[in-house]
């Protein structure tokens, strides 16, 4: 994939935060990554990214709540979303929270090149526009 993709990381660890940024640029993408769910919101809007990773453990916000956000705004519905958490898919829908459509669920800790390919599998099926 040459096409360098512009992608949101909403992530409140550092390092892991530094990871993806550190995995997905070295494959030629532009990543930004953010703390606060406030600020990644503000970030989607403005932004509006190829692909968002969103953590759903956050200091200001529940991540649950930017994805219920951002799917009821039309301009941002289409942004494809790679939940990036520590728990797992199953414990979560559990808790009546699923992914919506080709949103893809990430568990962590993951592989590297489990990060890579669920980034590569979203921007096939949603191609970049800019």
């Amino acid at each position: 994939m040459s096409t360098q993709a512009r992608i949101l990381s909403i992530e409140d660890d550092a390092e892991m935060r530094g990871l993806i940024q550190l995995i997905l640029e070295r494959k030629g993408h532009r990543v930004i990554g953010v703390k606060h769910g406030e600020a990644g919101l503000e970030l989607l809007r403005s932004l509006k990214p190829d692909v968002l990773l969103l953590d759903l453990m956050l200091p200001d916000m529940d991540g649950w709540e930017i994805y219920r956000q951002m799917k009821a705004d039309n301009e941002l519905a289409t942004v494809p979303v790679i939940i990036v958490s520590a728990k797992s898919e199953k414990q979560d829908a559990a808790d009546g929270f699923q992914v919506l459509a080709h949103d893809r669920y990430l568990q962590k800790p993951f592989q590297v090149i489990d990060l890579i390919d669920t980034v590569y599998e979203v921007l096939e099926r949603h191609p970049i526009s800019h």
